[in-house]
């Protein structure tokens, strides 16, 4: 599933800015469905423009309520009736989505034979201090096990001593639930810290649920500014002439 808002906060209308020989949101469906790990793959969006896009395209869309405040809201209201045992959130602005990232996070839950996690998504090591800083970039720190402790825009942890030991993980838009956990997570209300960092897996941390953290190499570009696109657009140029 792919949640496609197309009133953006930061970069309104990103998703139908044109990445190579089609918009953004088109190039994350291509990325999505090319990696042959999903029975299905539809967008989910509340913009006609963008349902119309990705039929135009060959795609599958679906059509969501205006109100709903965040992409994981977004995709509950699609899969409420859908026979489905695990949904994988792909955000509409990952262009650069790809297989082996998505498999470390689809196998985490091959080893949760109690079934104990909500949902796993997916981390990369930064080192950038610009990135590290940019609250653009949200930040994750686990425990041992890669439980997700606390997600936030600042950079976490604080090193106090400005130690070379001190690892930063940029947090990847890429979510897989169970669905029961994202029909439960419909239904959470957003509580202060969600409120306050717009992060919306704190919802599920304020709430006592439990996200494992998979860690991938693959740092990939998040289109959330103008710049970002730019980057993109230098990224694709070059991977389609290599």
């Amino acid at each position: 599933m792919i949640p496609a808002r197309y009133e953006a906060s930061r970069f309104p209308g990103k998703l139908m800015k044109t990445l190579g020989d089609a918009p953004v949101i088109v190039q994350t469906y291509r990325a999505t469905l090319q990696t042959q790990l999903f029975d299905d793959v539809f967008v989910v969006t509340d913009s006609e423009l963008i349902f119309d896009t990705i039929v135009a395209a060959g795609g599958k869309a679906l059509m969501s309520r205006l109100d709903h405040q965040s992409g994981s809201d977004r995709i509950a209201e699609a899969v409420h009736d859908m026979d489905v045992d695990l949904i994988v959130n792909v955000q509409g602005d990952e262009p650069f989505a790809e297989k082996r990232s998505l498999e470390k996070l689809i196998a985490s839950f091959n080893t949760d034979f109690k079934k104990e996690i909500d949902l796993a998504s997916l981390m990369v090591k930064i080192t950038d201090p610009k990135e590290i800083q940019n609250p653009n970039t949200v930040k994750v720190i686990t425990d041992q096990r890669g439980l997700a402790i606390y997600f936030s825009r600042h950079a976490i942890p604080f090193s106090r001593d400005n130690s070379d030991e001190t690892q930063f993980f940029k947090h990847k838009g890429v979510y897989a639930f169970r669905k029961q956990a994202l029909l439960d997570f419909q239904k959470l209300e957003p509580q202060m810290l969600e409120l306050s960092e717009k992060i919306e897996c704190l919802r599920f941390l304020e709430h006592g649920r439990k996200i494992q953290m998979v860690e991938t190499d693959v740092l990939g570009i998040e289109i959330d500014t103008p710049e970002d696109l730019e980057e993109a657009q230098k990224v694709w140029n070059s991977n389609k002439l290599s």
